[in-house]
């Protein structure tokens, strides 16, 4: 079982980090041959990246159902881009098949999103959560150390004034 560590918790990320978000949807389930490869594209991608932290990979959590989704902590852009470029690694194979086989027959759909993130314009909190999000990318401390409010975490308040009583 996932160590639970009691009380409230934040994450502490570098100066900048990369956010994205990328994910695949069944517009049409009964097409298993259209999106069964690219559902079994991410996983081995993953795998990649979790081999290679050089690679600039910092975190990864996923979702699945109809939609899924796997969101995704980066160094910087440059390692995202990179790697999406390079024809050494999963990716570029990848993309290239989805453009040739599936391209716009909307059997499924695939998105992504990118967010270029600054440490002060990011907060984030865990209570009694195992390390995760951000804490898991990067560092993980007691909400105090930081912050007991999120305007004093993000930056926009000096004052650490909570609304409710913290644990």
């Amino acid at each position: 079982m996932t160590q639970i560590h009691a009380g409230r918790f934040t994450a502490v990320p570098a100066d900048e980090f990369v956010v994205f978000l990328i994910g695949m949807r069944f517009n049409r389930p009964l097409r298993i041959r259209s999106w069964l490869p690219v559902l079994k594209a991410m996983p081995a991608m993953q795998r990649e990246l979790a081999l290679r932290p050089e690679l600039g990979c910092l975190g990864v959590h996923n979702w699945f159902g109809r939609t899924s989704l796997s969101l995704q902590y980066w160094r910087d852009f440059a390692c995202l881009e990179a790697y999406s470029r390079a024809p050494e690694h999963l990716h570029l194979p990848a993309w290239r098949e989805f453009n040739r086989g599936i391209r716009n027959n909307g059997d499924v759909g695939i998105w992504h999103e990118t967010y270029r993130v600054s440490r002060s314009g990011s907060e984030a909190i865990y209570g009694n959560m195992p390390v995760s999000g951000l804490a898991a990318a990067f560092e993980h401390h007691p909400v105090g150390r930081v912050g007991q409010s999120a305007g004093r975490r993000i930056g926009a308040r000096q004052a650490d004034e909570t609304v409710v009583e913290p644990y």
